[in-house]
C-alpha cells in the first residue's frame, strides 16, 4: 500500500482531472456543536413540511449511522460561479428571476456522474468500499466539506470558498479507507451579516440559523399549495429559487465564472419574459424544462410562483393571461391568480 501522502496526492490529481474544483479530506465523524444544531433544527420545526429532515436526523447527524463501516471522508467541489450578479434582475420586473443554480442543466446528474466515475478509479486502485452522494442522502455535507478544508459555514448557513465564494457545488465519497485529513477550515465571516441582512423575508433567526418557513429557496420550490401571503411581495420576481443571501457575500470578490458549459444560463432561462412563462400547461412545461432542475417541482407550482411575480410586476398587460388561470385545474393556480389578479387591478 503506498505512504499516506502518496495516496493523498494520487487522489487529489484524479479529482481535479475529473473536473472537480476543490478536493478535501475529514474522517467520518461530526462534533457535538454540529449535532446540537441539526437537533436544535428540527426540535424547533425549521424544516417546514420536509419531514424527511426529523425523520433522518439520526443518518444526518454521523456519517456512520448512514454507513458503519465509513471510516473517510473524500469531499469535493464544483464552482458554479454567475457570470454576473443574480440580484441584476431584481429590478426587471417583467422578467423571471431564477437561481443561478438551475438556470443550467441539472447539477445532479454532472456531479454524480463525476464521482461515479472518481469510484470506478478509487475501488481498483485501493480495494476498498465506497459509496458516492450529491445532495439526495442524509449527509453532512456542508460541516464535513468544512471539516475536509473546502471552506466554512457562513452565517447563511451555506458553504463559502475562499476561491470560489458562495458558489460551489458539493459531493461526498464515505470510504472504509482511513485517509488523511485535512485541516479544517476557520470561520473567516468576522462581523460581517451582508447575508443576513439581504434576506427579503428576514429567513435567518440569528446567524448561522434557517427557519426555512421563510425561505423564499424552500417557499418557492419545496412548498405545497399557496404561499403565505406575508411572503408574495418580498418574492418581487423570484420565481424558483433565491440567491440574494449568496450573492451579497464579500467573499464572492473571488469567485468566478464557471468554466463548466453544463452550468451556464440557457438562452431561453436567463431573464424570461414572464408572459412566456405563465402560459405553459404540463407538456410544454415538461418540454421547456426537460434536464433542468425545475422540472421536479411540476407546472402547478411553477406557474404558481409566475403568476406571484405578475403580481408583484405592476403590468397590467399580463391580466388576460391571469384571467385565463382563474379556471385553471390547480387550486394552488387559481389561489395565485386571483391574488395576481387583484394586485394588478
Amino acid at each position: 500500500m503506498p505512504a499516506d501522502a502518496d495516496i493523498r496526492e494520487r487522489l487529489e490529481a484524479k479529482a481535479f482531472e475529473l473536473g472537480f474544483d476543490q478536493f478535501g479530506i475529514t474522517e467520518a465523524a461530526t462534533s457535538e456543536q454540529i449535532v446540537a444544531g441539526f437537533r436544535k433544527f428540527v426540535e424547533l420545526k425549521r424544516y417546514a413540511s420536509m419531514e424527511w429532515m426529523a425523520e433522518r436526523i439520526h443518518q444526518r447527524e454521523h456519517p456512520q449511522n448512514l454507513w458503519p463501516e465509513a471510516k473517510s471522508v473524500i469531499m469535493l467541489a464544483v464552482n458554479y460561479g454567475p457570470k454576473d450578479d443574480p440580484r441584476l434582475l431584481l429590478d426587471k420586473k417583467d422578467r423571471a428571476n431564477i437561481s443561478v443554480y438551475a438556470r443550467g442543466k441539472d447539477y445532479h446528474d454532472l456531479v454524480k456522474k463525476r464521482l461515479k466515475a472518481f469510484a470506478r478509479w478509487i475501488v481498483p486502485e485501493f480495494n476498498c468500499d465506497l459509496k458516492v452522494f450529491v445532495d439526495t442522502a442524509p449527509v453532512p455535507e456542508k460541516p464535513l466539506a468544512a471539516a475536509a478544508g473546502l471552506g466554512w459555514q457562513g452565517k447563511h448557513t451555506n458553504m463559502v470558498s475562499p476561491e470560489f465564494g458562495s458558489w460551489v457545488f458539493l459531493g461526498a465519497i464515505y470510504t472504509d479507507m482511513e485517509l488523511p485529513a485535512d485541516n479544517p477550515h476557520r470561520d473567516q465571516c468576522g462581523s460581517c451579516s451582508a447575508c443576513i441582512a439581504a434576506c427579503p423575508t428576514d429567513a435567518f433567526p440569528q446567524p448561522y440559523e434557517l427557519d426555512a418557513a421563510r425561505c423564499i429557496s424552500y417557499l418557492t420550490i419545496e412548498h405545497k399549495g399557496p404561499i403565505p401571503e406575508e411572503f408574495r411581495k418580498p418574492m418581487g420576481n423570484r420565481i424558483y429559487g433565491c440567491d440574494d443571501c449568496l450573492a451579497a457575500c464579500p467573499w464572492n470578490k473571488f469567485a468566478q465564472a464557471s468554466s463548466e458549459a453544463a452550468f451556464h444560463a440557457r438562452v431561453e432561462l436567463n431573464a424570461p419574459e414572464l408572459g412566456d412563462l405563465v402560459g405553459l400547461d404540463d407538456k410544454s412545461f415538461r418540454e421547456v424544462f426537460s434536464g433542468s432542475p425545475i422540472k421536479r417541482i411540476g407546472r402547478d407550482r411553477f406557474v404558481r410562483n409566475v403568476l406571484y411575480a405578475i403580481g408583484n410586476s405592476a403590468n397590467k398587460a399580463y391580466l388576460p393571461q391571469v384571467r385565463t388561470l382563474l379556471a385553471d385545474d390547480a387550486e394552488e393556480v387559481v389561489d395565485a391568480a386571483q391574488w395576481a389578479l387583484e394586485e394588478l387591478s
